[in-house]
């Protein structure tokens, strides 16, 4: 392996490692995921390898601590948190090394302590370097463990003298024990604060606390994907949740009717709102909020956007903003995932739901690591395709005359008009036979003798009962509580 550090400081599994094995290894990985967890076959699926191994990423994270011969910086071994002092890191921003010797040769000079995890003492815990790769722009995050960073001026000044390009020195304060590493506060040294970056043709705010994908080359291959994927024609409302800076979102709003991003961090929805005003995007939204409870509230709410996208987090999905997607029920869901086995997981869970897996490609952002980005297209699956052999219309449900104020059509057409759902003669039946509304016995029985009878979603029997109001067909007590 080229790097001396591999085998110790955890960071690059596959440096010892030709790149096409890499790559091969990697698309096996999602496959036998997809397969295993899953339950599902993903085909001939493909991966798109990078370009290059080598000082791709735009974002580097060093750990500080304290040792005999003063501070030092670089990685953690594996499953550990001994520290492994890194010189050169060869999938780092150039720029990452210089910027760590001057904050080491910084708090050697000012007798500015590390932090010392099991004794919750000392100040500085890690520096956070991120570079804009079309601007050159350089921000540079000291996190502390204190509200004020002593001899931040001479900080700065020795920063711009060791990489010019510095444009913003942010201290984040994080007082907190445990592994997290950025805090809750931010306070700027020099510069806004954030640097600029483009991505898809569109110009992106970044601040430290913000999510932007670490490798910029590999991002616009994998948005591209998603964006095939999507098939947006100019009219749908897109819901994108855990969306960062908006990056997805914005490129969804140029070919949507509506984007509605939505992201927990409020650091990031303020660059994302910021990042759709300097692009001149107007078809888009924002929302301050947990994926879950966002979901949940769009759900409770009607919104039925026809697609949804999520980039969420190594853990994945949880249960809740599943729950709330299939409420939804958009058309397609565009699911792209730094982890095959928690995608695998979800995508079995949203099979369960009524979706179906109908592609998936991988795409190396990570080269020399075991990580993998992966994006796969679920299309909701219609109900003649969901259940078996459902085969049914008015005659076989012996309505009469004397109980139809209002055709089953006009019944579907008032839903679909107020609340954009489609039903079928089946969910009517249901509904009007739970209300006590008469209906021919036959009216959920199937031509099958093990065929699955489908039963009515909540959702849609809400906006039936709504109908047969309107038409006035229940009872005057169902009207009165209603």
């Amino acid at each position: 392996p080229a790097c001396p550090h591999f085998g110790r400081c955890g960071g690059c599994d596959f440096m010892h490692m030709d790149y096409e094995l890499e790559t091969a290894l990697k698309r096996d990985r999602v496959v036998e995921a997809f397969r295993r967890i899953g339950g599902v076959e993903p085909g001939d699926l493909p991966i798109a390898a990078a370009p290059s191994t080598e000082y791709y990423r735009n974002k580097a994270q060093f750990p500080v601590a304290v040792r005999s011969d003063g501070p030092a910086a670089g990685f953690f071994r594996a499953r550990t948190h001994e520290l492994i002092p890194v010189t050169r890191c060869l999938i780092q921003p150039p720029e990452a090394e210089a910027v760590s010797e001057a904050v080491l040769a910084w708090m050697r000079q000012y007798s500015i302590p590390a932090y010392d995890e099991g004794t919750h003492s000392g100040l500085v815990r890690h520096i956070f370097i991120r570079k804009a790769e079309t601007t050159g722009q350089i921000m540079v995050c000291i996190v502390a463990n204190c509200e004020t960073l002593p001899h931040g001026e001479e900080l700065v000044s020795a920063l711009r003298a060791a990489v010019p390009t510095v444009a913003s020195v942010v201290h984040s304060v994080n007082t907190r024990p445990g592994n997290v590493i950025l805090g809750d506060q931010y306070h700027d040294l020099y510069g806004p604060g954030w640097i600029e970056d483009t991505l898809c043709g569109l110009t992106f705010r970044l601040s430290a606390a913000s999510f932007y994908q670490v490798n910029r080359h590999q991002a616009e291959v994998l948005y591209e994907k998603a964006l095939r994927m999507a098939d947006l024609h100019g009219t749908e409302t897109v819901l994108d949740l855990y969306c960062g800076t908006g990056t997805i979102t914005l490129c969804l709003a140029k070919q949507a009717g509506e984007a509605i991003g939505v992201e927990v961090v409020p650091q990031a929805i303020r660059d994302a709102e910021e990042n759709a005003r300097r692009n001149g995007v107007s078809n888009v939204r924002f929302l301050c909020a947990d994926a879950g409870q966002a979901a949940a509230e769009f759900s409770a709410r009607g919104v039925r956007p026809a697609v949804i996208t999520v980039d969420p987090p190594r853990k994945g999905i949880s249960a809740d903003v599943i729950d709330a997607i299939a409420v939804m029920a958009p058309e397609k869901l565009v699911y792209i995932s730094c982890d095959p086995g928690t995608l695998a997981r979800d995508v079995k869970r949203l099979t369960e739901k009524g979706y179906s897996l109908q592609q998936a490609e991988a795409v190396d952002l990570f080269p020399r690591t075991k990580h993998i980005e992966t994006v796969c297209l679920l299309s909701k699956l219609s109900e003649a395709k969901q259940h078996i052999e459902i085969d049914l219309d008015l005659d076989e449900l012996d309505a009469t005359a004397a109980e139809v104020k209002a055709t089953y059509t006009e019944i579907k057409d008032y839903v679909m008009e107020h609340y954009g759902l489609h039903v079928s003669s089946l969910y009517i039946s249901q509904v009007k036979r739970k209300y006590g509304l008469e209906v021919g016995q036959n009216y959920n029985l199937a031509k099958t003798e093990n065929a699955k009878v489908p039963k009515c979603p909540p959702e849609k029997e809400v906006a039936i009962k709504a109908a047969l109001e309107h038409f006035m067909m229940l009872p005057a007590a169902e009207t009165e509580g209603a």
